[in-house]
């Protein structure tokens, strides 16, 4: 059964996502930015989907070594590639590789290979080079899409693997890299990678996808309580949020009988945003607790007391906020972390959800 809340298509990005079908055809990398739940990864699977390219996708905020990132590596390759024909490729391949494919845990096939502590490297090299072999197989396109690429630096110190990645995805060509990011990094304009960002979807565009959803459910918005521009104030365009938001106000109106169960009201509307609050709470405080303390004070400044100006005197004397670099690095930190937009969009808490939760702890 397709569940109603989750869009089967693209939510008015028709623009980004000609972009984004446009650099597969070429044999282009890029890079596709913005903020936690604001629809990367969608608008990129779309686009494969699209181009009848082969997707596959590493997380690289879950490795925490070079083992860890070769099995992810591994395990996306073969879950891609999953055809009894192309298993019996990749087996073929893997004669003269260090690694070979195992089928003795279960019916699933999976990469294998000795457990060599610090003999990685020639595991990277074959890996990285199968998807080129085959798309050449194929004659087909392959899109690896790395999320929180910035994340390898965490255990690559060296920076060897990371540089060893760039020149890949300048050298191979059967194989796009889509790297996904809160923000640009400078070596990726360096290198000229396209960069597609995502903004906030607009109320006029994200409307008429609430509305009819919720439609779809038996549901409406009550006209005479603002409960439709309620809704759409609490979730700022954020895409992820908006699902969630209308996803409880479903499943509140299911459970409770009233005479007019299909009309949504101002007052459900609020009551849904906080009791999601409430269930991200432990999460919400683990996040706070993980920040510096610069970066939560200016974190809950924003929240409780919304600037398009920070750096302000009077702001920072009002808030006790640090003054120069010690802010600016802060305000950097949290953009960076997907937290907090830029001065594009006035320094506002990016993710709606905590920016609600903070706003109610906060008073």
């Amino acid at each position: 059964m397709i569940n109603p809340f989750v869009p089967q298509s693209l939510i008015c990005r028709a623009d980004e996502l000609e972009q984004v079908c446009t650099l597969l055809r070429r044999d282009s990398d890029f890079v596709v930015t913005g903020v936690p739940g604001i629809g990367r990864r969608t608008l990129i699977r779309n686009a494969a989907r699209q181009e009848k390219s082969c997707c596959l996708e590493i997380d690289l905020l879950r490795c925490r070594n070079a083992s860890q990132f070769l099995r992810f590596l591994a395990d996306g390759i073969v879950g891609a590639f999953s055809e009894p024909d192309e298993i019996a490729q990749i087996q073929q391949w893997s004669l003269n590789q260090p690694l070979s494919v195992d089928r003795t845990q279960g019916a699933e096939a999976r990469l294998v290979w000795p457990k060599t502590p610090g003999k990685e490297w020639p595991l990277f090299e074959s890996l990285l080079a199968l998807p080129q072999h085959l798309a050449e197989w194929l004659n087909g396109q392959v899109v690896i899409m790395f999320h929180n690429f910035p994340h390898i630096r965490s255990w690559d110190r060296q920076g060897k693997w990371e540089s060893h990645l760039r020149q890949e995805i300048e050298r191979q060509s059967r194989v796009s890299y889509a790297l996904i990011a809160t923000v640009a990094e400078p070596w990726m304009t360096a290198s000229q990678l396209p960069v597609i960002a995502l903004t906030p979807l607009s109320d006029r565009d994200l409307q008429p996808w609430v509305i009819s959803t919720l439609a779809t459910a038996g549901l409406k918005f009550d006209p005479e309580s603002q409960a439709l521009e309620l809704f759409l104030s609490y979730v700022q365009g954020h895409m992820k949020d908006a699902i969630t938001l209308a996803q409880r106000l479903w499943l509140n109106c299911s459970a409770i009988a009233s005479p007019q169960p299909d009309l949504i009201q101002a007052h459900q509307v609020h009551s849904a945003m906080l009791a999601l609050a409430q269930d991200m709470t432990v999460t919400f405080e683990a996040l706070l607790l993980l920040l510096p303390p610069t970066q939560a004070r200016v974190l809950e400044s924003l929240a409780l007391d919304p600037t398009d100006s920070p750096q302000a005197s009077a702001y920072i004397k009002k808030h006790q906020l640090s003054r120069g670099g010690g802010l600016q690095g802060a305000l950097t930190s949290l953009e960076q972390k997907g937290l907090i937009y830029g001065p594009q969009f006035g320094y506002r808490i990016a993710l709606p959800l905590l920016d609600f939760w903070l706003r109610q702890r906060l008073r």
